[in-house]
């Protein structure tokens, strides 16, 4: 039987959902205390400094999230290819069942406050960490350290792009096309 989630997870996890469809300024406390379900003192108790201290949570629950799904992505992928495709394709699928417009997890939470150094922080340490990840999974598939570099900057960059240009057109298409032009060489 599964557990009912504590009502902290459910705030971080609605939070993590209303922040990407709307971004970090255009979602009020009470929305995200109706979503969840959670009385207003519960957010408190939680979150003591309230709306940044769950965007930070928000944030790094949906960076767990992506590191998860290009976890699983590598995982029985044969080679490089096959990992950074199954990844992308992953994520196109991830856009397709979000109405097509939401932005990305951790961009959509922390960028919004630029002059917030505790979110500008955060958000470079959960770009590093899926960076790592990716050079990691790279150098398991068999390329070097410096290409597994190159390749993790130029999958995260395209990805970001890619995935604008998707809102735009309300398509996955361009997330689905980042294989063919990062892995160019392969």
């Amino acid at each position: 039987m599964a557990q009912t989630p504590s009502t902290r997870d459910r705030l971080v996890t609605q939070a993590a959902l209303l922040f990407q469809r709307k971004g970090y300024h255009g979602v009020g406390m009470a929305e995200i205390l109706d979503a969840a379900q959670a009385p207003k003192g519960s957010l408190y108790h939680h979150f003591p400094n309230g709306k940044s201290d769950l965007a930070l949570a928000a944030a790094h629950f949906a960076a767990d999230q992506m590191l998860q799904i290009l976890d699983a992505s590598f995982k029985d992928a044969d080679s490089l290819r096959d990992g950074v495709t199954t990844f992308c394709y992953k994520l196109a699928k991830l856009f397709d069942i979000n109405d097509k417009w939401i932005g990305c997890p951790v961009s959509a939470t922390l960028f919004e406050s630029p002059t917030n150094t505790e979110f500008r922080q955060a958000t470079c340490d959960i770009f590093q960490m899926w960076l790592d990840a990716t050079v990691r999974h790279a150098t398991s598939k068999g390329a070097t350290e410096a290409k597994a570099h190159a390749l993790a900057d130029a999958l995260w960059m395209t990805l970001q792009g890619a995935w604008s240009l998707s809102r735009v057109r309300g398509s996955s298409d361009p997330i689905k096309a980042v294989p063919a032009l990062v892995l160019r060489d392969e």
